[in-house]
């Protein structure tokens, strides 16, 4: 990857074009830290590059939480999103680069491609960022996953004490580089050792806290849900679940929805496509009221049996990043971590 180096003082100059070609998207800082998404409105504040991962997962701009699919039911009118400009992301982590994998395998790959997923990917331009810092809620090691970024987007950004590390990982991300050669100066040596220091600074951090959680790694997950169908983990950790979803809305591979129809003034019949939630207890339910996981306990079970038994044994990757959203999120503190440790200690007592 051809790499380059950019002031912090011309920063803003790439900011700016990024706004000018693009509706641009940016990690804001709210208080001590809160981060969140934001769109650019050519305010003062420049967006932050490094830090750690938003609240709010990348997902959120290519499989929309509610989404109009049918616009005329009767006529089988499909519709697309439409926008005046494509949008441009900047600062997403690695965590949801690899969340960008799981969601493309299922709504771009197999039988089916979902049409307007596929139509919110196009033309628009990711710009990674490495983690300049760790929360304690951080695991991404122990899924096998970096720290920062090494494929899956156009550009990536590596924030230094006096200047940013800036390389391509596409032609197209190329492309906006070339246009703003003027900006860019060769990288140093001294540049790309004060990048690698801090990795492997912040990579220490994250390590620490798995260490201090004993959460064991992804070599031990292998068949860890079907070791361990009937454990008592299941029911123990629903008794404190409400049922929200709160760990499905935040999780970046989470990706079920249902469709539902509806009309308004002349009865034109719309359908709609929104986010749903295996913890709901109508997530299952099948015509004439049948329901397979009526049981909050098995619900949870799905949840985890998804992310580390079926998405291995068809993609060959656990469909979780370790990003600790769904610790932060969930009002009944249930910890995946915990949860993680106690089915491997399980699955050993079996062997």
């Amino acid at each position: 990857m051809d790499q380059k180096y950019l002031k912090k003082d011309d920063f803003a100059k790439f900011t700016e074009y990024l706004a000018e070609e693009y509706a641009l998207f940016y990690v804001k800082k709210s208080g001590e830290d809160k981060l969140h998404i934001a769109r650019y409105e050519g305010k003062d504040e420049l967006p932050v590059v490094g830090c750690v991962r938003p609240f709010e997962p990348l997902k959120n701009f290519f499989f929309l939480a509610r989404e109009k699919v049918v616009d005329g039911y009767g006529k089988g009118e499909a519709i697309a999103a439409k926008r005046k400009k494509p949008f441009c992301i900047l600062g997403v982590k690695n965590c949801d680069l690899a969340g960008l994998s799981i969601l493309d395998y299922v709504f771009t790959e197999g039988d089916f491609q979902d049409p307007f997923y596929i139509k919110n990917r196009q033309n628009n331009l990711i710009i990674a960022a490495d983690c300049t810092t760790a929360l304690d809620t951080c695991f991404c090691h122990a899924l096998g996953n970096r720290h920062y970024p090494e494929k899956n987007f156009d550009i990536l950004i590596s924030e230094l004490g006096s200047g940013y590390i800036v390389g391509h990982g596409s032609d197209k991300g190329r492309a906006v580089i070339d246009k703003n050669r003027a900006i860019f100066t060769a990288v140093q040596s001294y540049h790309l050792k004060e990048r690698d220091d801090l990795r492997r600074s912040v990579g220490d951090k994250v390590d620490s806290n798995i260490a201090r959680e004993q959460i064991p790694d992804s070599s031990q997950y292998k068949d860890i849900i079907k070791s361990n169908l009937e454990s008592a983990v299941w029911s123990r950790e629903a008794d404190k679940c409400v049922e929200c979803g709160a760990c499905n809305v935040v999780c970046p591979t989470c990706h079920c929805f249902y469709l539902f129809d509806s009309s308004k003034g002349d009865m034109k019949e719309l359908r709609f496509k929104t986010w749903d939630s295996c913890m709901y207890e109508r997530f299952a339910r099948v015509a004439g009221g049948a329901n397979p996981r009526d049981h909050l306990w098995t619900r949870l079970r799905n949840r985890f049996e998804k992310k580390f038994d079926y998405f291995p044994e068809v993609k060959g990757a656990y469909a979780c990043t370790g990003c600790g959203r769904c610790i932060s999120g969930c009002p009944a503190k249930i910890d995946i971590r915990k949860v993680l440790k106690e089915l491997v200690a399980e699955k050993k007592t079996h062997q």
